[in-house]
């Protein structure tokens, strides 16, 4: 009996030392000049360990609530997206099976927001959209339609050829809680902005600003589904009133544009809202991120038309050099399925009951949270002044500021880098934003001041109630210490904002 253990720790021992000697040294492990790829590669366990312990320090994913994109996603639909990754969508003759997805979710999603089939569809049997890399590349498409248009409409009003107005700018009427894709449009595509300040009290575009901001250079009304600082909806519905009598008064023919980047897959399960869809007439097109709330865990965008007319002859284009013909609508060409299969994987995966579940168990949580922010005071007075819509015709978004009744010598910036040290991520923004034109800091609101800040927290599908009470509890330790610290006089007066102190704290600073 003895020797057999003793054999058998002979061999444990010996397949000890056979492990240890396939073991990597430490001196051998990756180093990379950042400069220049290495002359040698390494194998593949070390690459991926090296990179996994290089993003270590980031933010973890699910305590982000800065961020809009979806962080929650299933291991069928990892499998997907890799399957995807060696599909190029681009090629719709090789893969007509993968095209034909591409359809079907363009389809779904046309009928979800309300589109009118169009005349041309049997012709296609799809209606006009496209499955972009984002929604800032949707954005840039429909901006893109909406000038093109124009300058047809133009060149006809004032009996031009087009190519006569290729000198004249035009113009998109927008409003400063715009998303960045949108500066884009303007820089890229050679397009001023009428902006339209909101109020802080509802962060929605002032409708009655809109028909003096109109002229006969203006491509179109953009409505913001759901802004990326608060998550209101602008008054989509009151636009296209807006927008009927400017167009039918002065003889235009400006559309509307709805940026859905983050509404798109949220207001359609909310009950009781306003119309804001295709069901307005004067909607011509809408876009949306499916990584965001359409849970997708590829970047995806999605824009979809409202009839072909307005779109093929200006932005389309056939590409016959792959084996067969094919319309392409992207700016870009190549690109991996990944997206599009994931995408028709949630769709299959939620339907529409589970999409409205979603919808409700986020803005529940976004309520708590509000609610508990809602309940911390100081001195008696509350700490946080509330921006946001609350719990109806809003994305799940809690946008709020320090209370400034209070006086405290930190404000919200403070407040994003000090709560980084409980390992939550939560947004501080200033009220203002540079002008793409004029590079001017600008306010983006009426009656608020660019130099105050606010927060932003995101609700996305991966909180749970432990989350939410954890982040509440992180806010009242780190506004504890944000109360006990010190503040010391400079010659210029008292220090304000300790994001200026970069050392104060170790985490994004």
């Amino acid at each position: 009996m003895t020797s057999e253990i003793n054999k058998l720790k002979d061999e444990v021992s010996k397949l000890k030392a056979l492990l240890e000697s396939q073991k990597t040294p430490l001196e051998d492990k990756v180093s990379i000049d950042r400069n220049k790829i290495p002359s040698d590669g390494c194998s593949a366990e070390q690459v991926k360990t090296f990179i996994e312990d290089e993003i270590l320090l980031d933010v973890a994913p699910a305590l982000n609530t800065s961020s809009y994109v979806n962080v929650r996603l299933e291991a069928q639909e990892q499998e997907l997206a890799l399957k995807g990754l060696e599909v190029n969508i681009a090629d719709q003759t090789v893969y007509p099976q993968s095209f034909k997805i591409h359809d079907t979710c363009v389809n779904m999603i046309a009928k979800l927001w309300n589109c009118p089939e169009p005349d041309d569809f049997d012709d296609y049997g799809c209606y006009p959209g496209a499955c972009t890399v984002g929604s800032t590349e949707a954005c840039l498409l429909a901006g893109l339609a909406l000038k093109f248009r124009w300058r047809k409409w133009y060149a006809k009003s004032n009996n031009l050829s087009e190519k006569d107005v290729f000198g004249e700018r035009p113009n998109i009427v927008i409003s400063t809680c715009f998303q960045a894709a949108w500066e884009k449009l303007i820089k890229y595509m050679d397009i001023d902005a009428k902006f339209i300040q909101p109020s802080y009290k509802d962060f929605k575009i002032n409708t009655d600003e809109i028909s003096s901001a109109i002229d006969d250079h203006t491509i179109g009304v953009v409505a913001i589904m759901g802004n990326h600082y608060g998550g209101q909806y602008d008054p989509v519905s009151e636009i296209n009133d807006v927008v009927e009598k400017v167009n039918k008064d002065r003889g235009f023919q400006v559309g509307i544009h709805v940026d859905a980047a983050s509404g798109g897959f949220i207001a359609p399960f909310q009950e009781d809202l306003p119309d804001w869809d295709f069901r307005l007439k004067n909607v011509l097109s809408i876009s949306a991120s499916g990584h965001k709330f359409g849970e997708s865990c590829i970047g995806t965008g999605w824009v979809v038309w409202r009839q072909r007319e307005n779109l093929s002859d200006h932005v389309a284009i056939s590409v016959s050099y792959l084996g067969g013909m094919g319309e392409s609508y992207n700016l870009n060409f190549s690109r991996p399925a990944s997206g599009i299969y994931v995408q028709y994987y949630k769709f299959l995966r939620y339907g529409i009951s589970g999409y409205r579940k979603i919808c409700d168990h986020m803005m529940t949580h976004a309520h708590k949270i509000r609610e508990g922010l809602g309940k911390m005071k100081f001195e008696g007075k509350a700490r946080f002044t509330i921006l946001d819509d609350g719990d109806k015709n809003c994305l799940p978004v809690v946008t709020a500021m320090l209370n400034p009744e209070c006086n405290f010598e930190y404000d919200d910036i403070d407040l994003q880098h000090a709560i980084s040290e409980h390992n939550w991520y939560v947004s501080g923004y200033k009220m203002n934003f540079e002008d793409p034109i004029t590079k001017q800091d600008k306010p983006i609101f009426t009656d608020q001041d660019g130099s105050k800040t606010m927060f932003r927290i995101v609700v996305k599908s991966n909180i749970n109630s432990v989350m939410v009470d954890n982040l509440i509890d992180s806010f009242g330790k780190t506004l504890e210490m944000l109360d006990s610290i010190e503040f010391k006089n400079k010659a210029n007066g008292a220090l304000k904002g300790m994001h200026r102190k970069k050392n104060l704290f170790s985490k994004h600073c």
